[in-house]
């Protein structure tokens, strides 16, 4: 069987037949959401209408999406930490939720922060024994 050569005018691996693609905005999505897009204003008074005649289903579509839903806000409350270890903190912590003086989720946040403070001064004190190990040792 021979192998038949191509063409000089062949198309070369990697080239596009068509290099500036197809124009945008000719598809049938484009079309739809330009069929839509002109109607706009028609279909927000027709749901304004229906949510105003009772329609709660129109009145909670609109509200949704005009008005952004609100987040749940927790007081800010001053919490006297005592001066002692970490876990005595941590102990208050868990004292003032237990107490109701805290929230759970005010609770939980002020352990996680206990927790990466106890980390970083655990690296301090690993930083400051390594310090003084390589002082000893003529390494400094």
């Amino acid at each position: 069987m021979t192998t038949r050569k191509p063409p000089a005018a062949a198309w070369k691996p990697g080239q596009s037949g068509n290099p500036k693609g197809r124009p945008t905005g000719t598809g049938e999505v484009a079309k739809i959401r330009a069929a839509i897009a002109k109607r706009v204003p028609d279909l927000l008074d027709a749901m304004m209408t229906k949510a105003l005649d009772g329609d709660v289903g129109a009145a909670r579509l609109l509200l949704e999406r005009a008005v952004p839903p609100l987040k749940a806000m927790e007081p800010t409350l001053a919490l006297t930490l005592p001066d002692g270890t970490l876990t005595d903190q941590g102990r208050a912590v868990l004292r003032s939720v237990a107490d109701g003086v805290l929230a759970p989720s005010q609770g939980a946040a002020l352990l996680g922060a206990i927790g990466t403070l106890a980390r970083v001064t655990e690296i301090d004190e690993l930083e400051t024994r390594i310090a003084a190990l390589e002082v000893r040792n003529g390494k400094s």
